[in-house]
């Protein structure tokens, strides 16, 4: 079955998701200000930026503000806030043994040292601020083709920065680049040697980290923000995953979803205890999950298509049940994240450039699997600013789209770099991390 509805919320439901569930999305958020985006899918969680109105058109000779060469290689989303833009690279030093040839998932183990770096940019410029160096080690494994060292994004809370190498460690740094505190939590040993991608989820004073590998010491932690000091462990038994755990607050209560291939599991974001689990997702699980006022919804992409929309407020194992809302089956991502936005959720087709559509609160397929011309293929996460969607392709291809239950093309945008980052929104501005450079597309 394509499409299977189980439960329909009721009218109060409704109205909020008419209204953008804004009320339950900002509980979810660290406390940013209008013009940020503090985190991995934005200040809402959702890939939304409510208050963001960036640019319709733009190319490599218009609407940019400023573009400046990125040094190292990385694929984490920009972190914004304030007058400040921060990435994440890895960056090879030269020194030690090189990498063995790459084979279709990456170099194996290297003995080259790699500086693993955080960086400030001015906002306004593109002038670099600050470059801190919180590491630097050669990696114990290698990583997918496609990918590096640093595919993790960055999360702030304004005071503060955390950034999450893996098995490069979890770190901390105030806004002018000095590191506060570093925890080493070992190292992960991935599927294939895909890499690790994985950032990091913040809410009030708790900082979650999700270690999902191919041991026998799979994890979900949290820490404090302030000190690093870990304040509870539960383990987990998971095959490798790259999915950011997603902090929702539901009748005052917060939990920590995290999408994985053997289970969907929530657990509370006090102590750690599990709340409620749910099968049904495929393999090699990535796509972090979004929520509304009441649901949740996760979805993956890797030999086969799942995606399900998971009701809160429930309890144990939930497969097969009523909790789950409804349910969908074909044309769901492998990569990239989904985005909700308004009553609609959208995403991508494995990693190819299909974009589909469905009702949030129904499940209904608005359109489904529309071919975006041009592009060769998505990593990037869409993402959405006032009545329109963006969704960045792989060449540097950028198409934005109507908000609304049909495809509707208003531009496509191209710039000369490939793009496998996901965009971030952020007041007038648009920016895009390349694989070479930074990109600040504005007015």
């Amino acid at each position: 079955m394509l499409f299977q509805n189980r439960h329909h919320p009721d009218a109060a439901l409704s109205l909020l998701l008419t209204c953008g569930f804004l009320g339950a999305r900002l509980c979810c958020s660290s406390a940013s200000h209008d013009g940020d985006w503090p985190q991995w899918r934005g200040p809402l969680l959702t890939g939304q930026a409510p208050s963001a109105d960036p640019p319709i058109s733009w190319s490599e000779t218009e609407n940019v503000k400023w573009k400046v060469m990125v040094p190292g290689f990385g694929t984490s989303t920009p972190v914004v806030w304030g007058d400040q833009v921060f990435i994440l690279t890895a960056v090879a030093t030269g020194k030690g043994t090189a990498p063995e040839s790459p084979s279709h998932s990456g170099p194996r183990a290297s003995k080259e040292l790699h500086q693993f770096v955080v960086t400030a940019y001015a906002r306004k410029t593109g002038k670099e601020l600050w470059r801190t160096v919180v590491n630097e080690t050669a990696p114990h494994e290698g990583h997918h083709v496609d990918h590096g060292f640093a595919s993790a994004s960055p999360v702030t809370d304004g005071d503060r920065l955390w950034a999450f190498f893996g098995s490069r460690g979890l770190h901390c740094l105030d806004l002018q680049g000095k590191l506060l505190w570093s925890k080493d939590l070992g190292r992960m040993r991935t599927r294939n040697s895909f890499g690790e991608g994985s950032s990091p989820a913040l809410h009030a004073d708790k900082l979650v980290i999700c270690w999902d590998d191919e041991t026998d010491n799979d994890f979900v932690a949290a820490f404090d923000k302030t000190t690093g000091s870990e304040l509870w462990r539960k383990p987990r038994d998971e095959a490798t995953g790259w999915s950011t755990p997603l902090i929702v607050v539901y009748q005052g209560k917060a939990q920590v979803v995290i999408n994985a291939t053997k289970r969907v599991r929530s657990y509370d974001l006090a102590d750690g205890t599990q709340l409620w689990e749910a099968g049904g997702q495929t393999a090699n699980t990535i796509p972090t999950p979004v929520a509304s006022v009441d649901t949740v919804y996760v979805t993956s992409g890797f030999r086969g298509s799942a995606l399900q929309a998971i009701a809160l407020g429930r309890s144990g194992d939930l497969t097969g049940t009523d909790a789950i809302r409804w349910s969908l089956d074909q044309n769901t991502p492998y990569v990239p994240s989904p985005l909700l936005s308004g009553r609609f959720l959208f995403f991508v087709a494995a990693n190819k450039a299909e974009i589909s559509c469905v009702h949030a609160k129904t499940g209904a397929i608005q359109f489904g699997g529309q071919r975006l011309e041009g592009m060769t293929g998505i990593y990037a996460s869409p993402v959405s600013a006032k009545d329109r969607v963006y969704i960045l392709g792989r060449n540097g291809l950028c198409y934005v789209l109507r908000l609304g239950p049909n495809l509707e093309v208003i531009s496509r945008n191209k710039i000369d770099d490939r793009t496998d980052a996901s965009p971030a929104l952020a007041g007038t501005e648009i920016f895009l991390r390349g694989h070479k450079a930074l990109y600040c597309i504005s007015h």
